[in-house]
Parts: C-alpha cells; structure tokens; sequence
C-alpha cells in the first residue's frame, strides 16, 4: 500500500477593490468599489476544474453588505470554507487595543455568519498583522486556529516597495509604519506550532503561511505570478525548488492566494500600481493550476480548518513558543 501523502493547505484572502484602494492611500475606497461579483465567480470555476476545496479569509465589511451576501454564500454552497479577515481590513490591527480588537473579531465574525451561514473557525490578520492581544482574544472566542504569521525576512524591503509605489501622507506612513513586519519575523517557525498563552495556562495553534523553509523566501502564488513576468521557466524551477526544500524538510506547505492571482488590469484598471496586474487573467490561471499539481504530486490538499483538527489530534510533535 502507497503511504498517505502528508496535507497541504490552499487559503485565499478574499481582499477586495476598496481594501486595495485603502491600503494603497487611493481616493474613493470609502464607497467601498467591490469587484467581488467579477472574480468570485472566476476563482469558483477553477476551484472546480482542478477538484479543490480551500479556505476563503473573508473581510467582515464586505459580508456586511447585503448585495454582496449572494455571491459569498456561493462559497459555502461550492464545498468551501470561510475564515475571519478582520472587519475593518487594517494592516495596523495590531495597534490595536484589546477592546478594539474584541468588537473587530466579533463584528467581522457576526457578517460573515449571517452572509455565508458558516461561523469561521480560523483567523488571518490583514498585511499579516496581529498581536499577543489578537491571539487572546482569538482563544477566547473558541477559535481552532490563527494563520496570520508570514515568516520572511523580506517584509521591510515589501514595505518600501509599497511606500514607494503609494500616495501616503506622513502620518498615514506612520499607521502602517509596520506593514509586512520585520527582519525578526523571519525568525519565527515555519511549520505549525501552538502558543502559550501565559494568562489563561493555555495555548492556540498557529498556522504560518508557509515561506521556503531556511531561507524564508515567499512562495505564494502572487510571488510566483509577478517571477514569472521575468520568466516562466525560472518561476517553474522556482516552486519546484520550493516544494522540494518542504519535502526535505518535512514540512507541510500553506500555500496562499488573492483575488488578484486571477483577474488583470484589464478587468479592474484603479488596481494597475499591483505588481504582475498586467499579465493576462489566462496566464494567471495556467500558473495557478501548475502549481496545484505540482504540489498534489506529494501532497494532499485540504482546507485549513481539516488539517487545524488533524494537527489538534496529533499535537505531541508540536513545537510550543511563548506568546510575547
């Protein structure tokens, strides 16, 4: 008999129009520009042409309106399962004070139930920001799992990338003066691993999203698009080298994706400052399913919340790190 192949975990952060918009220091992302009804339906249909279930981190604000509820409740109705992206969608959430974050767990995880009729189990923070605060608050709403951790090394030269391309004033600077973390973050493990949470004895599991492990560098599939605006070849030996160091290393890959990995320029110009947008939707979507094969030759995928149980139910091998 084969052995099991070992799992892997395909989550999408569901970041829409006006999130973009916000972050970038656009005018006009208050009206809240949605394109959730043209790529919702895109990324659902490959979904289903490859037989892939995964995990969508939806933004509260957006299950919050009403015209958006049909579209998200597809979601769950396609064999999908939903996870909390704050409601605000803030890369400075980790400012945040308790109570702040308390009513941004709770207003977001409130719309998403009422929009989706799924209560998220997980949470993912925005820009990868969270906090000792955050994981609180997430272990005592009864949350299975946070993924909001991106160990990379990279996240300041990200950020200035960002800054760069943005229209940020001074103290708009200043509120995202942490975006994409620090050099320390790469630090931090890349396999799973449980907090402890000193104040309640207890812990939570934490599920980074997984970067090449020793060298830290990202792998998800919105690097992959923008390496292969370069070259296919080097984005193909790229991913296949990424695997094979999580192969060696015996780790279970997060691989992640955007709306964005699957709509261009074409479709929604405001975003064309978002690296890799000008590569056509068709491209983006070979890519996609190139890398979903290339990953289920020696893993299994499943969506987060699936292999957040198994990981609950086999967790001696776990490491544990102090929340601090």
């Amino acid at each position: 008999m084969k052995k099991p192949k070992p799992f892997a975990t395909i989550t999408l952060d569901l970041d829409n129009q006006w999130s973009y918009m916000k972050i970038h220091g656009d005018k006009g992302w208050e009206d809240y520009p949605s394109y959730l009804d043209l790529c919702l339906p895109i990324i659902l249909d490959v979904l289903d042409d490859v037989d892939l279930k995964i995990t969508f981190f939806i933004v509260g604000q957006d299950a919050a309106f009403k015209v958006n509820r049909p579209v998200l409740q597809h979601i769950v109705e396609r064999g999908h399962e939903v996870g909390n992206h704050s409601f605000h969608h803030e890369t400075w959430l980790k400012q945040y004070s308790r109570k702040q974050i308390e009513n941004e767990i709770d207003q977001a995880e409130q719309a998403i139930l009422q929009a989706t009729g799924m209560k998220p189990g997980g949470f993912r923070g925005p820009g990868f920001s969270w906090s000792p605060d955050l994981i609180e608050v997430l272990h005592q709403r009864g949350y299975l799992f946070d993924s909001s951790s991106l160990p990379t090394y990279i996240g300041p030269v990200a950020r200035l990338y960002y800054f760069w391309k943005s229209k940020f004033n001074r103290e708009e600077r200043k509120h995202r003066h942490e975006l994409f973390g620090s050099f320390k973050d790469g630090l931090r493990p890349v396999k799973p691993y449980f907090w402890n949470l000193s104040k309640s004895n207890s812990t939570l599991l934490e599920i980074p999203i997984t970067t090449i492990p020793v060298f830290k560098f990202p792998f998800h599939l919105s690097y992959l698009i923008y390496i292969s605006s370069f070259s296919i070849m080097l984005t193909r030996v790229y991913l296949n080298l990424a695997i094979f160091i999580c192969r060696l290393t015996r780790t279970s890959p997060c691989f992640l994706l955007h709306p964005l990995d699957f709509i261009s320029d074409a479709q929604i110009p405001q975003l064309a400052f978002f690296p890799a947008m000008h590569i056509k939707t068709e491209k983006k979507i070979a890519l996609f399913k190139y890398a979903i094969a290339a990953l289920r030759r020696h893993y299994n995928p499943v969506t987060i919340g699936t292999y957040a149980k198994y990981l609950k139910e086999n967790e001696s091998g776990l490491r544990h790190v102090k929340l601090g």
